[in-house]
């Protein structure tokens, strides 16, 4: 396999771009913007062995994770994704076969979010797989959702389930059997679904004032969002929104559900605070409220109500 085989297999899973834009061939894309909108950026990066297990994951889901992480981060921000650019450094274990099927999994989910791949680099690595992903966003003038916009006395809430992720990664580490509850899991580890129609719909609410996706779990994921509207935080760890797979496994195996919901992250759900006259519409929408901001002394203290631990911290890169 060549570089320029591999990008010309690349080039041809992404055909159809949008009116006006530029992709693969050129130093760079071509991305027109329209007046009153605003261009989000995400770029993130997956190390084998740190991020993914190459023996255990497939290509294809790969390929669709490496693109979802960053999908998710626009939505995060309430705007809606419209081009990526993927690098990748091979090393010599990787097939032309393998790369086929990783882009096809990639090509996947951007066809669900219309969102074409344009560019990006290859290079060889003499180890490890590397992959890398910027996405590019837009969202209506002045409407994007930043972490530092909380206020005092906003509404936690959440999208949907938390844990599943870090249960499925669970199973892969410990290396258990895996049964139909134990793939469900892992399924949600590696096939991300990114929140983008709900960004969408809580960017266009008012009460909606802070919002990011749980990628690290809410012990640190939450914290982001204190620190930078500087306040605390109350956590009825009771209204987590937990789902059947997880509570069967935990119950099972042993294992405190709420540690996974609370620490493990990859869940990709959004985490946002509201305005307390939203709380009906929150829920009306199936959203979750599991707590209440606080002003504070000393930013960035939650309080876990009801949790089995007196303090629960996310993952950290460093």
């Amino acid at each position: 396999m060549t570089e320029f085989g591999l990008i010309s297999k690349i080039r041809t899973a992404f055909p159809d771009l949008p009116e006006g834009c530029e992709g693969i061939g050129d130093d760079c894309a071509i991305l027109p913007q329209r007046d009153g909108m605003q261009t989000l950026v995400s770029t993130d990066m997956l190390v084998e062995g740190t991020h993914f297990l190459l023996r255990d994951i497939a290509a294809r889901d790969l390929g669709w994770k490496s693109a979802a992480v960053n999908i998710s981060d626009i939505a995060a921000m309430g705007g809606y994704p419209k081009a990526s650019f993927l690098s990748l450094a091979l090393p010599p274990s990787v097939s032309e076969s393998w790369a086929e099927e990783f882009i096809a999994g990639y090509r996947d989910i951007s066809l669900r979010y219309g969102c074409p791949l344009m560019g990006g680099d290859t290079t060889r690595s003499p180890e490890r797989l590397c992959i890398n992903v910027a996405v590019l966003g837009e969202a209506p003038q002045g409407s994007a959702r930043k972490r530092s916009d909380a206020r005092s006395g906003d509404l936690v809430c959440v999208s949907g389930p938390l844990g599943d992720s870090a249960a499925g990664l669970d199973v892969i580490l410990s290396g258990c059997s895996r049964g139909e509850l134990e793939q469900q899991l892992v399924n949600r580890h590696y096939r991300p679904t990114p929140r983008v129609e709900t960004g969408l719909m809580l960017a266009s609410w008012s009460e909606v004032h802070a919002m990011m996706d749980i990628s690290d779990g809410i012990g640190s994921d939450l914290r982001h969002i204190l620190d930078a509207s500087k306040l605390s935080a109350r956590i009825d760890c009771a209204r987590l929104p937990l789902s059947d797979h997880l509570l069967a496994y935990c119950s099972r195996r042993g294992l405190d559900p709420l540690k996974f919901a609370l620490s493990g992250g990859e869940d990709y759900e959004l985490l946002f605070t509201a305005s307390p006259s939203a709380r009906a519409r929150i829920e009306q929408e199936g959203l979750h409220v599991i707590g209440e901001l606080l002003p504070s002394d000393s930013c960035g203290q939650i309080l876990w109500e009801g949790g089995s631990m007196p303090d629960y911290k996310g993952y950290t890169h460093f």
